[in-house]
Formats: C-alpha cells, structure tokens, sequence
C-alpha cells in the first residue's frame, strides 16, 4: 500500500456521515405536511386570482339553469374537453372556481359522453385526485349525476370508479340513453347545449321517443 492510499482509507474511515436534515450542523424542520383542507382553501385561493381563460374558453363546463325543483344544473361535454391537450391543474382550478359557490346548496350534473373519443377520457389517477381534493360538500350537495348518451366504457367506468372510489355518490348517478330522459328532471328552456348533442340524439332516437314525467319530491 502507498502511503497516499493509506492516507485515503484511514482519512475516508474518520469522515462522519452528514445527516440529511441538517445543514452546518443546524437541523433543519420538517416540512409541514398539507390537510386536504389546506389543500383547497389554497386551491381555490389561486382560482379566484389566476387567469383561467384557457380553460373557461373550452366552453365544455358551465351552469344552465335550474332542474325542476330550483337546483342549479351543471353541464359537461365530455366531447370538448382535451384531457391530453389541457393543463389538467387550470381544468381543476376552473371547477372549483365554477362550483365553489354553487355546491353551498344542492345542485345536479349533466354530463354529456356524446361523440366523445379516447382524447377526451382523463385518467383515473387525475379523477381519483380530483375527487380526494372536493371537500364533502360536494359530494353531499350533489343531488343528482346524469349521464346522457353512455357507452359500455362509461358504464364500466362509471361502475368502478362509485364501487371503490366514491360510493357516496353511486345512487346518485343515472345512465340514460337520450337528452328527452332529461325532461322529467330538467325542463327544456332550462338546458342549454351544443347542437351537436341534440343532432346526435335525433338521428339516434329519433323525435318525441320519451314523455317525460315531472318531479314532484325533492331527492
């Protein structure tokens, strides 16, 4: 051995190991670890001052009136969101900053799956985090989740997602195979959408295929 190499073993031996939560010999705190509270009330703080214009100008997220018993309707297309061509955390912001102060009474969702494609489906692991940020309530004021023109994906999704992820809402969600089902809930002049749903619905179903009934008691 050479006497540079034992200097290097002996001297690498009686170097101390520098833990990682200190700096100069001063520790260093520990990261505060965020509620699910905080986590909103941060969320919807940068909602109400960030330019979200990329997001609202989608136009595939708005309110459109009122249901039969006064509840405010809120309306998704799923066919004009880019879940992959979209910065999902404006998407998110815009929500919350769309429903925050809707969700402080009940209200009901129409989601419209019409013509939609795999470029519109979000992961799982984006609607799982979605979910796990909404403080409860959302869920609890949600009185009604309508899916208009589903698919065998949809169904089987939709199937998953409220048996493991959000059984609070299951019996709240409701499949249904035309916009006429809708009438019973919502009356016409109280939703708003895009031609290419209603276009869509008639070459499917045809014309005046559903009598709706009327709401007479409140879910």
């Amino acid at each position: 051995m050479t006497m540079v190499e034992g200097m290097t073993s002996i001297e690498l031996g009686t170097i101390p190991s520098q833990d990682p939560t200190t700096i100069g010999g001063d520790i260093m705190p520990e990261e505060p670890i965020e509620t699910p509270e905080e986590r909103y009330e941060r969320l919807l703080h940068r909602a109400q001052i960030e330019d979200l214009s990329e997001v609202s100008g989608i136009g595939c997220l708005y309110q459109s009136g009122v249901d039969r018993l006064g509840r405010p309707v809120i309306v998704f297309c799923g066919k004009w969101f880019p879940a992959h061509n979209i910065d999902l955390e404006k998407a998110l912001l815009y929500l919350i900053k769309l429903l925050d102060p809707i969700v402080k009474g009940d209200y009901v969702i129409a989601y419209f799956h019409t013509l939609t494609t795999t470029n519109n489906y979000p992961s799982l692991h984006w609607l799982r985090d979605v979910y796990s940020v909404l403080p409860y309530k959302y869920k609890k004021n949600l009185k009604a989740f309508y899916i208009v023109h589903p698919t065998f994906w949809t169904k089987m999704m939709t199937w998953w997602f409220t048996t493991f992820m959000a059984p609070a809402i299951k019996a709240k969600v409701h499949s249904l195979p035309g916009v006429e089902h809708l009438y019973s809930a919502i009356t016409k002049d109280q939703l708003e959408i895009p031609a290419y749903i209603t276009e869509y619905d008639m070459a499917t179903n045809g014309i005046h295929y559903f009598t709706p009934q009327t709401q007479t008691t409140t879910s």
